[in-house]
């Protein structure tokens, strides 16, 4: 189910801004707990140097994630990419984003990989899950990418779009 034809085509005629998840998606899903409570994530150098790319090319793009550690914003710091981080509504959160910037529902690209990521994906003009994602939001994705989270799924997404 790799729609690339239809991403091109969305990307060329609708795609205002990208927004991704974080775990699961920037991430492999999994945290590593040191005995002092201290947690670590793993993520894949290369969504890097995609996320500049976006940037050059001129397309706006966000992290948007429920996880309340530190670590999210962090890694965003380094990335140079706005974050939202411990939001548990995340729908409420980009209807808001909608309004104030101007834009529409059908004008963004949506990644996820879980059920909290469900009534996103539902609502964007382009839904994009992960290779690994959960079974429940497989169905969402109008293309699912051929990398596990964690392991290139955001610089895939990232090449398709600038690619254009």
């Amino acid at each position: 189910m790799h729609s690339h034809n239809e991403l091109e085509n969305f990307v060329k005629q609708d795609l205002r801004m990208v927004i991704f998840d974080f775990d699961g998606v920037f991430t492999d899903n999994r945290v590593y707990v040191s005995e002092t409570g201290q947690e670590f994530v793993s993520c894949s150098r290369s969504d890097g140097i995609g996320l500049q790319a976006l940037k050059r090319a001129g397309i706006p793009a966000m992290v948007l994630s429920s996880e309340t550690n530190d670590v999210v914003q962090e890694r965003c710091k380094k990335l140079n990419i706005e974050c939202k981080n411990a939001c548990q509504d995340k729908l409420s959160f980009l209807k808001d984003l909608v309004r104030h910037k101007e834009l529409n529902f059908s004008n963004l690209l949506y990644m996820g990989n879980d059920t909290n990521d469900s009534d996103c994906l539902k609502i964007v003009g382009f839904p994009v899950v992960v290779k690994d994602s959960h079974p429940d939001v497989i169905p969402l994705g109008k293309y699912i990418t051929k990398n596990m989270g964690g392991y290139g799924a955001v610089r895939e997404i990232c090449d398709l779009i600038t690619a254009v």
